[in-house]
């Protein structure tokens, strides 16, 4: 499990990419210490296992599931990215809960700067819509952020200095892709209330949903 609470950027020192699966190697350095192979860093949101290790880099695999859902086939050599360590049991919950496994790709629309912020707009996947409220939390590659407004198609947050200093949203332009990450909770809600879209559901079943007529009949 992660925050959202980015520890450092590092950068991408190879990325091979074979069909839909292959290797990352990334430069860093404060997520290295006291990293063990097996140990999980959130690259870009993007949960992935360490492989090997030097004393400036790490390698993880990356799957074909991954690249299906995320920006990685867009990022290459020399880019940027959002590191986070897997959240020590004694450690400060500073962000949400965030799992590591990205829902969908967003396209940034624009970024507007607001006195000492920026407006980051976001045009989203429409299955991911319902899960995302305003004033409620939403990782956007790796970065718990706070949902300021959502329409139809498209959500803003509102980026401070600091955030934009110690994460890559602020380099990016309109036209990037960035990794989605709903709340979680969001989506077990979604699901025990038959929201959840085919793609979500993967057990085959029958999803009955839960109505608000079944919960007055039996007095919620």
């Amino acid at each position: 499990m992660f925050t959202g609470i980015v520890e450092e950027t590092g950068t991408i020192r190879s990325l091979s990419i074979s069909g839909m699966s292959g290797q990352i190697e990334i430069a860093a350095k404060k997520v290295l210490q006291g990293t063990k192979i097996g140990d999980s860093i959130a690259v870009n949101g993007i949960c992935l296992t360490v492989v090997s290790k030097t004393q400036d880099s790490f390698r993880a695999d990356v799957m074909a599931e991954t690249v299906r859902r995320s920006s990685l086939s867009s990022c290459g050599e020399g880019d940027a990215v959002n590191l986070e360590r897997a959240m020590a049991a004694d450690g400060r919950f500073g962000g949400h809960i965030v799992s590591g496994h990205i829902d969908s790709t967003g396209t940034i629309l624009s970024l507007v700067r607001e006195e000492n912020a920026v407006w980051v707009k976001i045009r989203t996947p429409e299955e991911l819509i319902p899960y995302i409220v305003s004033k409620g939390s939403i990782a956007i590659d790796g970065i718990s952020l706070t949902v300021a407004a959502v329409d139809d198609t498209s959500f803003r947050v509102s980026v401070i200095p600091h955030t934009g200093e110690e994460t890559t949203l602020l380099r990016k332009k309109a036209g990037d892709l960035v990794n989605l990450e709903t709340d979680i909770v969001g989506k077990y809600v979604g699901r025990l209330l038959g929201l959840a879209s085919k793609d979500q559901n993967t057990t085959g079943e029958k999803n009955t949903g839960l109505t608000m007529e079944f919960l007055a009949e039996h007095g919620f």
